[in-house]
């Protein structure tokens, strides 16, 4: 439980002989390019992140059930279920409707932009994402009350 007035990023907690112990926010990769996926578990790693990935959409709600995230970044353009319908997916079911979703794609913004938000997702970004915008979205996303953000108080 976090204590008022610190920053509770560290979200979930695993029980231990000594009581419980944080663990580091937990966040999906949804994206079908070993690239992007790679260059963006580098980065999530080194600020302090897990991550694991799926390729498809298909593999992503799966994930999502077994992994249970903190927050999914998805692409939009994938195989097997775009990431509409991954978001689609996510939104009908009570255990995962509650999982920030930060869509990150190389799609056009000026159409994507406003339906993914329809569609539940928490934020849009266009690829490629400037490293620390994203990160500052994954911050304020797992925490409103991050410095910096219009949650912050």
């Amino acid at each position: 439980m976090a204590v008022p007035g610190t920053l509770a990023i560290y979200r979930k907690q695993k029980p231990t002989e000594g009581g419980f112990v944080s663990t580091k926010p937990k966040i999906l990769i949804v994206d079908d390019d070993p690239d992007l996926r790679k260059g963006l578990n580098l980065r999530l790693r080194a600020n302090h992140y897990e991550t694991s990935y799926a390729t498809d959409g298909f593999s992503a709600i799966a994930m999502a059930q077994k992994e249970r995230p903190d927050l999914i970044i998805l692409d939009i353009g994938l195989p097997a279920g775009d990431g509409f319908v991954v978001l689609d997916r996510l939104q009908q079911s009570a255990a995962l409707s509650a999982i920030p979703v930060i869509v990150l794609t190389a799609r056009d913004p000026q159409f994507n932009r406003e339906r993914t938000l329809q569609a539940g997702a928490t934020a849009f970004l266009q690829k490629p994402a400037d490293n620390s915008e994203l990160l500052n979205v994954i911050r304020a996303t797992l925490n409103p009350a991050w410095p910096g953000t219009a949650g912050a108080s």
